[in-house]
């Protein structure tokens, strides 16, 4: 093979890469402009349900436990550094088990962190945190919805944590918490590019029948069809 064709390869190669790279970086702006309407259900919006961003990762937060459902049973306090018990809320996310346990923000990415996340290449975790109040602002927004909705919510969450022989969650265990109040737990799926803990949360909240991206691999594309 000539020097000429190698080089001709690589460029070809590289042009492909370029190509694939700004054509996920076009759909994942434009994509989300595409708005799945609100699915209203005749029932009256009841409980309070939150869209959390720590602007890496989107959670879902929700009731510790109402009539219908008790977090706290599944994802004991006792898991916490804290072991406190006196919360109103808990957020849930999933998303890549590297991301979440060596990337609490963007300064922290690691190539290979993104390259193992980006290709399907490591697991996946669930993290969990308990708040005592939320408030909203541009990181967080409120959405009441009905109980049907929340039933709907819950069973779509419930669905991604991974569980042993007893049906119980399976905690992660690690110093890598990103506070006193938070723990890690073992999920199904592969996080990748197309998938991402965002593309999560934006499915939660279709299961729940609110407003959401076609389809979004950022926060940025949940949180654009909730500005005010």
């Amino acid at each position: 093979m000539t020097a000429k064709k190698m080089v001709f390869i690589i460029l070809k190669i590289v042009g492909i890469i370029v190509g694939i790279v700004v054509l996920y970086v076009a759909s994942g702006y434009l994509i989300p402009f595409i708005e799945v309407s609100e699915k209203e259900d005749g029932q009256k919006k009841e409980i309070p349900i939150y869209i959390y961003t720590n602007g890496v990762h989107t959670d879902i937060v929700m009731p510790v436990k109402n009539e219908l459902h008790d977090w706290s049973s599944k994802i004991p306090f006792t898991n916490t550094k804290s072991g406190k018990s006196d919360f109103q809320y808990v957020g849930i996310g999933w998303g890549d088990k590297g991301f979440y346990l060596d990337t609490p923000t963007w300064a922290d990415l690691k190539f290979s962190t993104a390259f193992k996340a980006a290709f399907w290449l490591s697991e996946s975790a669930m993290h969990c945190t308990y708040y005592k109040k939320m408030k909203e602002g541009d990181d967080c927004k409120m959405i009441m919805i009905s109980k049907n909705q929340y039933k709907h919510l819950v069973q779509f969450v419930e669905s991604k944590f991974d569980t042993d022989a007893n049906g119980n969650y399976i905690l992660i265990p690690t110093n890598a918490v990103y506070g006193e109040n938070d723990a890690f737990y073992d999920a199904k799926g592969r996080y990748s590019f197309l998938d991402t803990c965002n593309t999560w949360a934006n499915n939660a909240l279709k299961a729940a029948g609110q407003k959401a991206a076609l389809w979004t691999p950022t926060d940025y594309g949940i949180f654009l069809h909730y500005k005010e």
